[in-house]
């Protein structure tokens, strides 16, 4: 966790001279460090080109400030070495808060909740649409990464129409900022206020607004309850008059996205080295058997029941020993 070359000069450049003291990096090939100039601080991203690409974080930055949601202020930009200074919203997130008080854990969540209500009241703008493509794309990740790590051979092609047989649910009428990453992990809780602030919204796409939801009450860092997920969901759907459809909607999003994590975190270790990750699995098996009881995902429940036994459903570190 150096601090890339041209940091100093970038942040001399802009007045923010100082100590620079790393922070945790994230799945991705972004870094972040915490700036020191005086009695000011300030969180400097990077991003660095070819591998990353700040623009979109600073796009739905934007859009998200333009439109009453706290993300962070944005400092200054240098795109050519993929460096970004921006707010710092502290250390609190609601991760730790919910983790040290479970009583308190409600209001946070009903908070998050109705930041995602509120979030749903603007149409996307100037954003790639979370279509069927993507979907099936990111679906795919589970059968190309985990499978042949725990030594399964499976239906590749019966996989595909599984998804295909429900996806019609999961494809908003009217599609919404959908920031993907929306978990306890990324929601800060900044100043006297604890107002939500929001992190690690650089991919984000237009599509379903249930999305957002599943990343939140099915996280995969943290274990959250099927009475809060329910709770969650009731607070949502009496403030936006979500029917049924929606929780349909939520199902499928929620094993589609929970096949995508197993997937991803198995490539994180098998690929780039992070044997962390695939700890994480059991916990996104158990939110995704959740998903696969529910009746609408008997297509995608009946391809799992036939390809991958249960005892091939965890970690996939520990299943390939």
């Amino acid at each position: 966790m150096t601090p890339p070359g041209g940091a100093p000069a970038f942040l001399e450049r802009h007045g923010w001279a100082g100590a620079i003291v790393p922070l945790a990096g994230d799945a991705s090939f972004r870094r972040y460090f915490r700036v020191h100039a005086g009695e000011r601080r300030a969180i400097l991203m990077d991003a660095p080109p070819p591998h990353e690409d700040p623009r979109p974080f600073l796009s739905v930055a934007a859009w998200l400030g333009d439109h009453g949601f706290a993300a962070p202020t944005i400092h200054a930009v240098d795109l050519d070495q993929g460096l970004v200074l921006l707010e710092d919203f502290g250390d609190d997130r609601l991760r730790e808060a919910a983790d040290g008080d479970a009583a308190g854990a409600l209001p946070l969540y009903e908070a998050a909740i109705d930041v995602l209500v509120a979030l749903a009241r603007h149409p996307a703008e100037g954003l790639e649409p979370y279509d069927r493509a993507v979907l099936h794309r990111e679906a795919a990740l589970f059968v190309e990464w985990y499978c042949p790590a725990v030594g399964l051979d499976v239906d590749l092609d019966g996989y595909r129409a599984a998804w295909d047989a429900v996806f019609d649910h999961a494809l908003a009428a009217e599609p919404v900022t959908v920031l993907r990453d929306y978990h306890a992990e990324n929601l800060m809780l900044v100043g006297a206020e604890r107002r939500l602030g929001l992190l690690d919204f650089q991919d984000a796409l237009a599509g379903h607004p249930a999305y957002d939801l599943v990343s939140l009450l099915q996280d995969a860092r943290r274990d959250v309850e099927p009475s809060l997920e329910e709770a969650m969901l009731a607070r949502y759907r009496a403030a936006t008059g979500a029917d049924d459809a929606f929780l349909r909607a939520y199902h499928v999003l929620g094993a589609q996205r929970n096949a995508k994590i197993i997937g991803i975190f198995t490539r994180l270790w098998k690929r780039d080295g992070k044997p962390r990750y695939p700890t994480l699995c059991p916990r996104v098996w158990a939110y995704l058997e959740r998903d696969l009881s529910q009746p609408v995902l008997g297509p995608v429940a009946a391809w799992f029941d036939a390809n991958v036994p249960p005892e091939k459903r965890g970690d996939p570190l520990v299943l390939a020993a």
